[in-house]
């Protein structure tokens, strides 16, 4: 009796000991494997979505390249496919381009600038914002409609490509404004503090310091959002834009067409040619994403370069 007690009194407590760090490695094991899970998981819809996307590049290139050519970029549209263009649409989506990029950037940055630096934390403040992120999720046929009633029809601009670059630039101003708003958010407060305490007034500080660290990351929501516009096509065609044109935009309040909607007007036709010069088009509507895309990411570089 007494040689079985001690071995009884030993194995108590080393077993008392044992569970809960088994208890604990279990526990670490399956969150191991439920994290290894979700990064095949992760991995997988990402490298998915990357085959479908070649896939459909090469789809395009295959049909589009045989009927890309300088003649194709240079030609106004036609109804026989051998002599088919699309320079009308490619000046009209530069020119609608350009008047979204010079309304909706400066008064996006603006709003956002008073809202996060100027404006007071109150209810009202939470409201407008609340209605900005709920306008991002607008879908773009509202915003045609919009247009359709208050451009062309309240103000009488008619189906000019000012109404249009009016139109996608409401369509992305709330965008532009939240990217803005989490770019300045990202700003340390030490350098508005470094600044206040040297003297400096709220705008300097905004204008010599915040805006300047912050401006990369409202680069990347302006590209964001110019690159929605300049796909859309709904709204410019319910507020009016032509769906056939043969000559390219020369002011403000010239009729237009664009590349999504030329595009869409051969993708419907019947016959082989033009499905053909619908590829051709979109190689071209991604070629002007991409130069964009690649001539705003060389500033943004060049710009944190310098700062």
């Amino acid at each position: 009796m007494s040689a079985s007690n001690p071995t009884t009194e030993t194995a108590g407590p080393t077993a008392v000991r044992h569970a809960p760090l088994t208890k604990s490695t279990a526990r670490l094991k399956r969150r191991k494997f439920w994290s290894n899970a979700f990064a095949t998981l992760c991995f997988s819809t990402t490298a998915l979505a990357f085959v479908l996307l070649i896939w459909l590049l090469y789809g395009i290139v295959r049909d589009g390249w045989p009927t890309l050519s300088m003649r194709f970029i240079t030609s106004p549209p036609s109804y026989r496919a051998e002599r088919a263009g699309i320079y009308p649409a490619l000046m009209g989506s530069l020119w609608l381009i350009g008047i979204t990029i010079a309304l909706s950037v400066p008064i996006g940055v603006g709003a956002a600038v008073y809202l996060q630096e100027y404006a007071a934390a109150n209810g009202l403040t939470r409201f407008v914002q609340l209605n900005i992120a709920n306008l991002a999720a607008v879908p773009s046929v509202v915003y045609g409609i919009l247009s359709l009633a208050l451009f062309v029809r309240t103000f009488h601009m008619g189906s000019s490509v000012l109404a249009g670059g009016m139109t996608l630039g409401l369509l992305i101003l709330p965008v532009i404004i939240i990217a803005s708003q989490e770019a300045l958010r990202g700003v340390p407060s030490s350098l508005r503090d470094g600044s206040y305490a040297l003297g400096a007034t709220r705008w300097q500080t905004i204008r010599r310091n915040v805006l300047p660290v912050a401006l990369p990351g409202i680069m990347t929501g302006v590209i964001l959002a110019v690159s929605r516009a300049v796909g859309e096509a709904a709204p410019i065609l319910i507020m009016g834009a032509l769906a056939y044109i043969r000559m390219a935009p020369t002011g403000l309040q010239s009729e237009f067409t664009a590349l999504p909607i030329q595009i869409f007007n051969w993708a419907g036709a019947p016959q082989d040619e033009f499905k053909a010069l619908a590829a051709s088009g979109i190689i071209v509507l991604v070629g002007v994403l991409l130069l964009m895309n690649t001539f705003a990411i060389v500033l943004r570089t060049r710009f944190n370069r310098k700062l």
